[in-house]
């Protein structure tokens, strides 16, 4: 599990459901959590929080232009590769965080990735969680 250090600076909420906007070293991350600030203490703007995701759900691109819908993108460089025969796992550096990936080998090397390579790291929306800071 992928854990980052953030501070909620944004809250928007409908019925049970927030939609979450928290920093990590002035990068967005976006949260859809299924709670509010009046049932959930932990939500309120200025608190810290643990951003929480899969190794998973990091999706990676390399020299990637386009549009895509996903909101949470992080700009890393290529730590380390722990090549399998079917999975492999990519570990990015993310600041002073090391954000891991988990991606099919064949994605490896269709990417073509190296360590050192700039690649972005892509988390939908739906797949972070939050929770009150350790």
């Amino acid at each position: 599990m992928n854990k980052l250090n953030a501070k909620i600076i944004e809250i928007h909420s409908e019925g049970q459901l927030s939609l979450v906007k928290a920093e990590v070293n002035n990068v967005l991350f976006c949260a859809i959590i299924l709670d509010n600030p009046d049932t959930a203490d932990y939500l309120k703007i200025g608190n810290n929080v643990d951003v929480l995701f899969k190794e998973t759900e990091v999706v990676i691109a390399k020299r990637f232009t386009g549009s895509i819908s996903i909101q949470n993108k992080l700009n890393c460089t290529i730590q380390s590769i722990e090549k399998g025969k079917i999975l492999s796992k990519i570990n990015l550096c993310f600041f002073e965080y090391t954000v891991s990936s988990l991606i099919t080998t064949q994605a490896l090397i269709q990417l073509n990735l190296v360590v050192g390579d700039e690649v972005m790291a892509m988390i939908k929306t739906n797949e972070v969680n939050l929770s009150s800071y350790d």
